[in-house]
This record gives structure tokens, sequence and C-alpha cells, in this order.
């Protein structure tokens, strides 16, 4: 019964797992392990995990999600002793604008809090309403339009602070 109930999850919700992992992760592979994650949690707490659609999806998302957070959180603590050498920044140019500007969102997402990134993801590029954000999470939809809110901002700092650092002298 549970092997069977694991299967219909696994179906009805990997690939939008994954698309969501995707964009939160900063590679596949990682997207991959987080997803994998997700469902060996499920499969561990099977008996727990609501029925129906809505409320099974909902925990899934959480569950990703604060895998996440949990992730970045030891990350945090590994890094925190080591001092980083700043990176050699090279000149932007035409052919390559679009790699550039889709790193720099990225490098600005990943700035961003898990649960800010998640909404900021899900909303822009999901396109999701806050209602439907708020459900998957188990937030409130004002929670969502504050995360929303204080996202955007966070967000278009960092990648202003990013193209000021990347434009050629003259364009300073």
């Amino acid at each position: 019964m549970s092997r069977e109930r694991l299967e219909r999850l696994f179906d009805a919700h990997h690939q939008r797992l994954y698309r969501l992992a995707r964009r939160l992760c900063p590679d596949a592979e990682e997207a991959k392990d987080a997803v994998q994650e997700t469902f060996l949690r499920a499969a561990r707490a099977i008996r727990s995990l609501p029925e129906g659609m809505p409320g099974e999806e909902a925990w899934l998302v959480r569950v990703l999600v604060n895998h996440g957070r949990d992730r970045r959180r030891r990350l945090r603590v590994r890094e925190r002793g080591l001092m980083r050498a700043p990176s050699p920044r090279a000149p932007q140019s035409s052919p390559e604008a679009v790699a550039v500007a889709r790193d720099s969102v990225q490098k600005g997402l990943a700035g961003l809090s898990p649960r800010r990134r998640a909404v900021i993801v899900m909303h822009f590029l999901e396109e999701l309403p806050a209602s439907e954000i708020a459900r998957l999470l188990g937030i409130s939809p004002v929670t969502v339009r504050y995360h929303l809110s204080v996202g955007r901002r966070r967000l278009a700092s960092l990648l202003e602070r990013d193209g000021a650092a990347r434009a050629p002298e003259g364009d300073r």
C-alpha cells in the first residue's frame, strides 16, 4: 500500500518538484538530489503525509524548500571562517550578454533566503499567484506578498551591484 502511494506521488509530482528545485538550486545535480531527498523523506513519513492532491503537493513543496534551507545553513557554517578572494570579472561582451545576465540572476537568487527565493521563483518563473504559493508553502498570502516585495528589492540591489561591478570603466 505505501509503496503504491509513493509511486503515485512520484508520478504526480516529480516533474513539478524538479522544475522548482532546478530554479532553486545552482545546478541540475543538486536539483536532482533535492527532489530525491524530498521523496526519501516522503517514504519515511508516508503515513503522516496528507491525502489528496492539494495537501500532498503542499507537503512535498515545503519539504523541498526546507531541504534547501537546511543545506544552505550547513554550507554557511562550513564557510563561516573562510575568507573568499574576490573573483576577477571579465568584461561583458554582446554575444555573452544573455549568459552573463542569466548568471547574474542565478547569483542574485542564491543571495536570497531559501523561502524568499522559492516565493520569487514560484511567482515570477512558475507564474503562480500569491494564494497558490501561500498554500504550497503553508504560509499566509500576506507573508508571500512581503517576501515578494522584499525579495524584488533585494534581488534588484544585488543585480545592480553586480552590474556596476561588471560595467566597463566608461559606463560606470
